[in-house]
């Protein structure tokens, strides 16, 4: 709800008079757990210019940026710095390689950022092992769909298979997540990045950093 309204550069009081509804109430909505009746998704949908089902994030499985475009968007460059920064320590990110056959492929896996390099877990022969001994791309980025902003970092290096044995054992110990798509995944491959780049599109006028 919130997201909608200052995407149409409305105020608060403004969309309340619209949907027949108090400041007050429509305060809580934004800022607490709040469970609005239908009469109030629909009056509030048709105050903000969209649909009950999107206010309640019926959109959430489609795929990202088909929200609408901010009216005055900001698209920076980001440093170095700030791309370590989102890289941050880990997440899920995707991986470009050369596939066997020698189809380009993107393949998404958790990650971790140990030391500087960007270290993720997989199995054997699979695709993502494709990328150790290689120069491959990793990307990461967030889109806040309801805002119509986010960022996107690409780190481009070579890729190693990590074979030491302490080496592993300390990736284990203090990996943050097992692997979303479960089952054994004992290798590891690292990316040190040799080449970092990023984009961040906020509105126009607003911080270039959060």
């Amino acid at each position: 709800v919130a997201g909608e309204r200052r995407r149409r550069g409305l105020s608060r009081e403004e969309t309340a008079r619209r949907a027949r509804i108090s400041p007050q109430y429509l305060a809580y909505i934004e800022e607490q757990p709040a469970e609005p009746t239908t009469a109030t998704l629909l009056a509030l949908a048709g105050a903000l210019g969209t649909t009950a089902a999107a206010l309640r994030g019926g959109g959430v499985d489609r795929p990202p940026g088909q929200g609408h475009a901010l009216l005055h968007p900001r698209l920076d460059d980001l440093d170095d710095d700030e791309c370590r920064r989102l890289l941050s320590t880990h997440g899920v990110g995707r991986v470009a390689v050369t596939a066997p056959d020698g189809h380009p492929a993107v393949v998404p896996v958790n990650y971790e950022v140990v030391d500087g390099s960007i270290v993720f877990r997989t199995r054997p022969g699979s695709l993502p092992a494709a990328a150790a001994g290689k120069e491959v791309a990793f990307q990461v980025d967030h889109v806040d769909e309801a805002m119509s902003r986010g960022w996107s970092v690409l780190a481009v290096g070579p890729a190693t298979t990590v074979t030491d044995p302490d080496a592993v054992r300390n990736l284990a110990r203090r990996a943050h997540t097992e692997p979303w798509a479960g089952g054994t995944r004992d290798e590891w491959v690292s990316v040190r990045p040799t080449r970092l780049t990023g984009k961040r599109i906020t509105p126009a006028g607003g911080p270039v950093h959060r």
